[in-house]
């Protein structure tokens, strides 16, 4: 079976804008399941509105969650070896990376006046340019309203940082312990972390997450590490 990754496309140096297309992408080669991709801009007609998703026979799975219990049906192992702690820290990782350095990357993207134009650029590409300010300018305000309805949004730079600065840490003293986040094979956690990583260092323009990121050694080595064995 030949399985289609439906994505966006690549941008800012990455296989795909959003860490979850890369998160998929990981995935889909680390289960050794024949895949090719298909780039898409805009995700509405896809299930919940958004991607990744993949096509499987006649099958269509969104979500990069539930495109890896569908790999596991398959027979894959994304943590195979790990104890039940560690498998429960995997959990808390991937969590702290999607659910809180996730809007943060967000936020770097789409509120900052001197990088959203060029966000822009890239995510609304396909549209004319003299429509794209106007129906960008939208999606903006919705997204921005969300993250502020979320309560990242209303939180200063500073603030920010402050609540980044432990998750990065955490994953840096984890990782002063083996080459990935469990061991010295990369796991699922690492198919979430590193992707959002990543994403923070390559996005356009420079914010401060991107530079604690790329000024951290440990934490370039690794993402590095994980694209060589999963890229």
């Amino acid at each position: 079976m030949m399985i289609k990754l439906l994505t966006f496309p690549s941008a800012f140096g990455l296989f795909a804008a959003s860490p979850f297309c890369v998160k998929a992408a990981y995935l889909l080669n680390m289960s050794g399941q024949k895949w090719e991709r298909e780039d898409i801009l805009d995700p509405r007609k896809m299930p919940y509105g958004k991607l990744p998703a993949i096509r499987a026979g006649d099958r269509l799975i969104a979500d990069s969650d539930r495109i890896q219990t569908f790999l596991e049906s398959e027979g894959a192992d994304f943590n195979k070896g790990l104890s039940d702690l560690d498998k429960a820290n995997a959990r808390a990782f991937i969590r702290m990376s999607e659910e809180h350095l996730y809007f943060h990357l967000v936020l770097d993207r789409w509120a900052d006046d001197a990088i959203w134009p060029k966000v822009r650029d890239v995510y609304f590409s396909q549209i004319p340019p003299g429509l794209r300010h106007v129906i960008a300018a939208s999606v903006r305000r919705k997204t921005l309203s969300g993250l502020h309805a979320q309560g990242l949004g209303r939180l200063s730079q500073e603030e920010r940082l402050a609540r980044i600065e432990p998750d990065i840490d955490a994953i840096t003293v984890r990782l002063r312990h083996s080459k990935f986040l469990f061991g010295n094979q990369p796991t699922a956690a690492d198919a979430s972390v590193a992707p959002m990583l990543a994403a923070a260092t390559a996005s356009p323009g420079v914010t401060p997450m991107g530079r604690m990121i790329s000024g951290n050694e440990v934490l370039m080595t690794y993402i590095a590490g994980v694209e060589e064995s999963c890229g």
